[in-house]
């Protein structure tokens, strides 16, 4: 008995305690990591939910989802009503400038004589027109050159379509084929409004534009869009050549301008006119591209019309063509020229007591430069001439004859018809 009571520790008793401490170790770790997962867990799942990475939103204490839910419909109702009153905003600016300006917008028909029975009219083409200023017992309409071609001064071939209804007999008092534009009068009774002219050169891409005018006869069609660009550059053949006489430098919109708009107005969104509407690129893959002439540019010509009864350009006095129109083969062989020469105005023909007679300028001679300025072409000519210099001063002209290069003084002139 007293074995049992006295005797060392076995090495199985050792290593038996050794078991029971190391077990009592990795409880203990493995208590402390639960913690640990389950203090990360807590923490984390607030943040998880909060970005959208769980199915469910972490709700704060004494707060329901419900409540969540009605803020969140507030914050749309807001911003629902926001867009709802921004567009109600918009609308009645756009019906407050068509409203200053439409009754000053009117129809344009150009009538030719029928070979019919009785002789009747009928309607050979049709515009818009915008009515600009009151003199006395006239009224002026700018409208497009192309509106009343072929009808000259003193025909009654031209009527006026005012917004109420009524028609009456128009005067052209002149036009200008480059700028694509035209003055008419008409009796001022019963004229009342008239329409306002605002900066085009203050104009920026994106701006509201509102286009005013009769499509298809439809008469005060109201058509919203944007500025699309403030500076473009439309070569325009005026002779019908195929060749470029003259860049027009027109405002571009996608405000819908179809046939019978033209000649009406281009608004801003204060009701100003910023433009007359003018050309469109009638191709049936094209959409949204209208053109109007920039107020900056009518308001001279409509002032020099109204004066003089056309513009008032300096001129040269003589017939020209592109050299480019010539066949090559007579560069060389018939005028002369040196081979270094690529372009230049090739004179046709010279007006009698013209600047350019008095020159000494002949038929056949090719002009290459104005003050020193290249002129490859009738288009630089006729830039050169109309941007660069005024009437009455005098420029120096450089050109072959015969191929011999010299050079002139010429003094200019206003341009005669």
């Amino acid at each position: 008995m007293g074995y049992y009571d006295n005797h060392s520790p076995s090495s199985i008793e050792k290593r038996s305690v050794k078991k029971r401490t190391n077990r009592s170790r990795s409880g203990l770790v493995g208590f402390m990591g639960a913690v640990l997962g389950a203090l990360i867990v807590v923490f984390s799942i607030p943040l998880l939910a909060n970005n959208g990475f769980l199915p469910y939103e972490v709700v704060p204490k004494n707060e329901s989802s419900t409540d969540q839910e009605v803020m969140s419909n507030d914050d749309v109702e807001e911003d629902q009503l926001a867009s709802e009153t921004l567009n109600l905003q918009t609308t009645s600016e756009v019906i407050e400038a068509a409203g200053k300006v439409s009754n000053a917008v009117v129809g344009i028909v150009n009538m030719e004589q029928s070979s019919g029975l009785f002789g009747e009219g009928f309607a050979g083409g049709t515009g818009s027109g915008v009515i600009y200023k009151i003199d006395g017992d006239r009224a002026f309409i700018v409208t497009n050159q192309h509106v009343v071609e072929g009808v000259g001064r003193g025909s009654s071939n031209l009527d006026v379509t005012l917004n109420d209804g009524s028609r009456v007999s128009a005067d052209v008092v002149g036009g200008d084929d480059l700028t694509d534009l035209a003055v008419l009068t008409i009796d001022s009774d019963g004229i009342e409004t008239v329409a306002e002219f605002g900066n085009s050169d203050s104009l920026q891409a994106g701006e509201p534009a509102i286009a005013i005018g009769n499509p298809l006869s439809f008469e005060g069609s109201v058509t919203l869009g944007i500025i699309s660009a403030v500076e473009r550059s439309i070569p325009i053949d005026l002779t019908g050549n195929g060749q470029t006489d003259w860049n027009a430098e027109v405002l571009q919109t996608d405000a819908a301008i179809n046939p019978g708009n033209s000649g009406g107005a281009l608004l801003n969104i204060q009701g100003e006119v910023i433009g007359i509407n003018s050309m469109k690129i009638a191709q049936q893959e094209v959409e949204g591209i209208g053109f109007a002439i920039p107020s900056s540019i009518v308001l001279p010509v409509i002032e020099d019309i109204e004066e003089y009864g056309e513009v008032q350009r300096p001129q040269m006095g003589i017939m020209l063509r592109s050299l480019q129109e010539i066949p090559s083969m007579h560069w060389q062989d018939t005028l002369g020229l040196p081979e270094d020469i690529k372009g230049g105005v090739y004179v046709e023909g010279v007006e009698p007591n013209t600047p350019a007679d008095q020159a000494g300028l002949q038929e056949d001679d090719v002009i290459t430069k104005l003050n020193d300025k290249e002129i490859n072409d009738s288009h630089d000519l006729r830039r050169f001439l109309y941007t660069d210099v005024s009437i009455g001063e005098t420029i120096t002209v450089t050109f072959y004859r015969n191929g011999d290069e010299q050079s002139v003084e010429l003094t200019l002139d206003k341009q005669v018809f």
